[in-house]
């Protein structure tokens, strides 16, 4: 439904499950009323301005990029078949773009991506198919998962990017 949005190099590579169905009717990442993707970038300091939704393809400029699990559907996670998560692409595009970061916009997502259920939010451990890369699961910004929120994960990844950045 969406391209990915990588380039060689890039801080952090932000991973989520699958895009919604505002996402692919409007073509652009987090794209749904609610979602607080784009304010906690900004936020967090992670960009350096407001971005909007259909402004997802400069998120390389930025030294950040996107992709999702699941490639060529829609929808809220209950509805998206196990079958359509493809964890091993992603990981084939992380091992050969060599993000810095790769960080799971949900808790859903780092669990499917990574075959690991008992992972929470935070820092994650690293994987040995990933040498190098630090793994990262972010709270959902979903506005349906705004109860669950929490920015304190979201923050530690800016502050580990900006550490990083003077190593």
């Amino acid at each position: 439904m969406l391209p990915d949005h990588m380039a060689e190099g890039l801080d952090v590579v932000f991973c989520g499950t699958a895009v919604g169905r505002a996402s692919a009717a409007r073509g652009h990442y987090y794209a749904g009323p609610g979602n607080r993707f784009w304010p906690m970038l900004a936020e967090t300091g992670l960009t350096p301005r407001l971005l909007r939704p259909e402004e997802d393809h400069l998120m390389p400029g930025f030294g950040l990029g996107l992709t999702d699990l699941a490639k060529g559907v829609a929808g809220q996670d209950a509805d998206i078949p196990s079958a359509a998560y493809t964890p091993e692409r992603v990981i084939a595009l992380v091992r050969r773009f060599r993000p810095r970061a790769l960080a799971f916009t949900s808790l859903a997502a780092a669990r499917t991506g990574l075959g690991n259920r008992r992972l929470g939010a935070g820092r994650l451990p690293d994987d040995p198919r990933l040498p190098g890369v630090a793994l990262w699961a972010l709270p959902s910004p979903s506005g349906l998962a705004r109860n669950h929120f929490s920015p304190a994960p979201w923050l530690a990844l800016a502050d580990w990017r900006k550490a990083k950045a003077w190593t």
